[in-house]
């Protein structure tokens, strides 16, 4: 007998062998090199040309402002990103209160209640509504989710407004909180649900108070990565929202604090940050020009939300991380 604790060495070591494995691996790592190349010359990109935009805008200016006009031709140009940031506010928080619940509560159903041929045929479906193109969401909602709401719920709704267009965009990241959760649900050890039912709890105290808490880290990072997702959606706000900027009132509340009646932002046409990059990339705007340079000044403004959100992601995930 021996005392030695080393591993076994199970590979093969011929000389083909490892000029294959080398290959592969040069490979995958030119894979991941092209990928980082990627997104550093995105941000170089965006950088460069953004910087050149606050040598003409003080950023200062940029990011308190509530006026966006920066086509020359309609009077005087104006850059403040606060109506924008409002509208994609508005469409992104309405529609996590459509996608998340929603969402969360279509993959407890798949994990705990499903049978298995169920599951195998509504996730599918479920799935295709992340397949389907945005801007037939947008189109949906212009020719009749609008028309809808305002023959039953809100006679006074613009043909264009928010509501409608973050109605959609919710039910489009659906499939993603679903999924994901799904995914990080059907992890959970089947240990950990049986010693539930052993101590008398039922299925649905099994589910929310066993299962769920979990897989809490997968739940909060479906979450970051659908409200990201719903940040820099464009088709669907285009095409039912419409394209004017616009500052809703802001009114004086109790004890004189301001806030913003979510009807003038919801039932009313507005503008999203990636709407107006669209309008400047869409319009005859020419390339040195500081309306052409605002565009990207707004995209590097969305890479860092994205980004921020992306991290948080990622931290939630180590941190809530359960290993079994």
């Amino acid at each position: 007998m021996t005392d030695s604790t080393e591993s076994p060495d199970l590979q093969r070591r011929s000389g083909l062998t490892r000029l294959k494995e080398g290959t592969y691996g040069g490979f995958f790592a030119a894979c991941a090199v092209i990928t980082l190349l990627t997104t550093v010359a995105i941000i170089a990109t965006l950088l460069s040309d953004a910087l050149v935009f606050f040598a003409e805008v003080p950023i200062t200016e940029f990011l308190t402002s509530t006026s966006w006009s920066p086509n020359p031709r309609g009077g005087g140009q104006t850059f403040g990103i606060v109506a924008l940031v409002i509208g994609t506010l508005t469409v992104t928080i309405t529609a996590g209160l459509v996608a998340l619940p929603v969402g969360t509560l279509t993959a407890i159903y798949l994990s705990e209640y499903a049978t298995p041929s169920a599951r195998s045929i509504l996730k599918p479906l479920l799935e295709i509504l992340a397949g389907i193109p945005t801007v037939v969401y947008g189109y949906f909602a212009l020719v009749y989710v609008t028309p809808a709401l305002k023959a039953t719920l809100f006679p006074e709704m613009s043909t264009f407004n928010a509501l409608s267009a973050s109605l959609m965009v919710g039910i489009m990241t659906i499939p993603m909180v679903s999924s994901i959760s799904e995914d990080a649900m059907s992890a959970v050890p089947d240990d950990l649900r049986q010693a539930g039912y052993g101590l008398g709890a039922t299925k649905f105290e099994v589910s929310t108070g066993i299962v769920v808490p979990a897989s809490i880290s997968g739940i909060a990072s479906s979450y970051i990565l659908a409200v990201s997702r719903a940040i820099g959606e464009t088709m669907i706000v285009v095409v039912a929202m419409g394209a004017q900027a616009r500052m809703p009132a802001v009114q004086e509340g109790l004890f004189g604090v301001p806030f913003i009646n979510p009807a003038d932002t919801l039932l009313q046409s507005g503008m999203t940050i990636t709407v107006a990059m669209v309008q400047i990339a869409g319009g005859d705007l020419t390339g040195g020009t500081t309306p052409y340079d605002a565009m990207f000044a707004l995209g590097l403004t969305l890479f860092v939300v994205t980004l921020v959100m992306n991290v948080l992601s990622d931290i939630i995930a180590q941190r809530y991380r359960e290993e079994y």
